[in-house]
């Protein structure tokens, strides 16, 4: 069984989730490359949208997600990953999760710490 990816143009949105906390992670798309790729490496593999390329989780940040279990919804158009996060942190800006602020009234509000500076591990 497989994503049905013809649904939504060649792409299913991703939901990473690590395994042994219950935190959701990121969010993110695969391809079919993406999805045969993740099975048959068990890393998590992602279709980037921005970059119109596959991407590799953690190839330039070291922060790779072993895949320890894959979840389609009920409709197949979707992917759950459970997930070790290897490295400190799954999203980009240096936050351990790419839900890090929270919606407060009308402001918003940081909800948790960076753990590591993108300058220095992206080389920007």
């Amino acid at each position: 069984m497989k994503p049905n990816f013809a649904k939504n143009e060649g792409l299913v949105p991703v939901i990473v989730q690590e395994k042994s906390s219950g935190v959701v992670l990121m969010l993110a798309y695969m391809n079919e490359r993406a999805w045969e790729e993740t099975l048959q490496t068990g890393k998590a593999v992602y279709w980037s949208r921005s970059r119109g390329k596959l991407w590799r989780k953690g190839e330039e940040s070291g922060n790779v997600q072993l895949v320890e279990e894959v979840l389609l919804d009920c409709d197949e158009d979707t992917v759950l990953l459970k997930v070790e996060q290897i490295g400190r942190a799954a999203c980009h800006t240096g936050y351990i999760s790419c839900f890090y602020r929270r919606l407060h009234g009308d402001k918003i509000e940081i909800v948790s710490e960076k753990v590591f500076n993108p300058e220095e591990v992206y080389n920007k």
